[in-house]
């Protein structure tokens, strides 16, 4: 098989995407997390996050992407790791690579976040995507690196 210069760029490849896992405590004393209720199909709950531009690296698509969608700004704790089962997304084969951060300021919708709302970790919504394996990876542990152990 011949392979030309252009095999590379004109090669299908998924889209590069970045979800944002923003923990927070709830005034009833319970771990919670930020999602929000998306404007455009496939509708339903998810974490903020969205496509990661051209010329732009994952960590600035992040909190771009928090800021757009919740009106919060962040700083990224540490990458928690990268999902891409080619049918994680309905629309078209996605990777992303999942960041935890903090935040600072009011929560707010905009962008293509049409509602938004801290939910407790044990009292998820259906979500969309795999987000609720992301979740629940997040929840046991299961990619937490080693300097973020306690």
């Amino acid at each position: 098989m011949t392979i030309s210069s252009n095999s590379y760029v004109d090669a299908p490849s998924p889209i590069l995407t970045v979800d944002i896992i923003v923990p927070r405590l709830l005034p009833d004393g319970r771990a919670g997390v930020l999602l929000i209720q998306r404007r455009w199909p496939p509708h339903g709950w998810a974490l903020p996050g969205g496509h990661v531009d051209a010329g732009e690296s994952c960590e600035t698509a992040a909190l771009r992407e928090l800021l757009e969608e919740t009106s919060l700004s962040g700083q990224l704790l540490y990458q928690m790791h990268t999902y891409s089962d080619p049918s994680r997304d309905p629309r078209k084969a996605t990777v992303t690579v999942v960041y935890v951060a903090n935040s600072q300021g009011e929560a707010v919708a905009a962008d293509d976040a049409k509602h938004l709302q801290f939910w407790p970790l044990d009292e998820l919504p259906p979500l969309c995507f795999d987000h609720r394996l992301i979740l629940d990876d997040y929840v046991n542990g299961r990619y937490l690196p080693r300097h973020a152990q306690s």
